[in-house]
């Protein structure tokens, strides 16, 4: 296994807003997860199709893959696809840019022993694109701001602005789970001040364990998150409001609490996580004991169960119409959107509160109420 950044680019939006995260969590292994290893099987897919599309030579991976299955078949096909494409658009105005897949960047004049591994890099006159693939389907990946591709696309530029006088950079996200392709572009000035005002004395304070602990949406993926006595503290403020029922709170004490609420339930979930985890070590909380939890019945074999109710004149099987993304998958999404796109909709969804930093466009609250007691009649 290849050795692993301190301050690496896809944590590096942890360690900028909460710089001595990064040394604290050299403290706790790195468990991994099954999302994390079906990730980099997706990864693995996408580089050799890429390669196949490129006219490179490699080596068919998926008999090796643990989570391989159509949808990521579709997925890399597709990501490969995408990369020709922004191929064909560059090469309308230079004939030869280079293509790197996989290739590792080094960013370290800006960050301390900074380095990482771009998905796709194109280089052409004047313009670099960096493009990365996501796998996830949890969260949408937006890259308006996002520092781990400014931190990939700062390391391209130390290897080729000076061979290709680069001005602008586009940094590109391919999300295929959720239909989303983001794009950022600026300027290599624009993208360099970011690094010598922002990015680099955050890194520094974050190499050398200094700073401040400050919790936010990046605490998730943080492998301190369950005993950092910050994001305790940040979560138990809303102790404050001595869990009033909603009537008789403030309505700006009202928006205090679901800026955090989110927040709350996850700190409260990691912290039952690793309470269980402690105590199934041996470490006792008072006032708290392990037991066995419910569990409901199940068949020892599933083919021997269908085969006895058979023999007994019964059919054993429930059929019923697949579901819309269990359909695609058996269809491909293409073949799906063919034959079945006529015969599919997507009903408005029920009003929700969300900040205001968020997208999606705001409804009109008149109409929103009506649509909304339509739906429950």
């Amino acid at each position: 296994m290849g050795k692993h950044a301190l301050l690496s680019a896809s944590s590096s939006e942890r360690w900028m807003n909460c710089p001595p995260s990064a040394r604290l969590c050299e403290n706790y292994e790195d468990k991994g997860s099954n999302y994390a290893a079906e990730g980099t099987d997706a990864h693995t897919l996408c580089e050799y199709k890429l390669k196949l599309a490129l006219g490179i030579k490699a080596i068919d991976p998926t008999a090796e893959l643990t989570y391989y299955d159509s949808e990521m078949e579709e997925c890399a096909t597709g990501y490969a696809e995408h990369i020709l494409e922004l191929l064909a658009v560059v090469k309308e105005s230079c004939p030869d840019p280079l293509v790197l897949t996989e290739q590792r960047v080094d960013f370290s004049k800006y960050v301390p022993e900074g380095f990482g591994t771009c998905d796709c890099i194109i280089v052409a006159d004047g313009e670099l694109i960096i493009c990365d693939y996501k796998h996830g389907r949890g969260v949408q990946v937006e890259v308006e701001g996002n520092s781990q591709m400014r931190l990939y696309a700062l390391g391209a530029l130390e290897m080729f602005d000076g061979i290709y006088n680069i001005q602008t950079v586009d940094m590109i996200v391919y999300q295929p789970r959720r239909d989303n392709i983001s794009s950022e572009t600026l300027t290599k000035e624009a993208l360099c001040q970011w690094a010598d005002e922002d990015l680099k004395p955050a890194a520094e304070l974050a190499f050398d364990g200094n700073g401040e602990f400050k919790c936010g949406d990046w605490c998730v993926f943080c492998k301190a998150k369950h005993d950092c006595r910050t994001r305790a503290e940040c979560n138990l403020e809303l102790a404050k409001y001595d869990f009033q029922p909603p009537p008789f709170l403030e309505t700006h004490e009202i928006a205090d609490i679901l800026g955090r609420v989110d927040e709350l339930v996850s700190w409260a979930s990691d912290i039952k996580e690793y309470a269980l985890a402690e105590a199934l070590k041996g470490v006792t909380f008072d006032g708290f004991k392990v037991v066995e939890g419910r569990s409901n019945r199940r068949y020892t074999d599933d083919a021997a169960v269908a085969e006895t109710v058979t023999q007994n004149g019964h059919d054993p099987y429930e059929h019923k119409l697949l579901g819309i993304t269990a359909m695609e998958k058996l269809l491909t999404k293409k073949r799906f959107a063919e034959l079945l796109g006529s015969l599919v909709e997507k009903p408005q969804g029920k009003p929700t509160l969300v900040p205001v930093g968020d997208k999606r466009q705001e409804l009109s609250i008149t109409s929103a109420a009506d649509d909304f007691a339509d739906q429950e009649n």
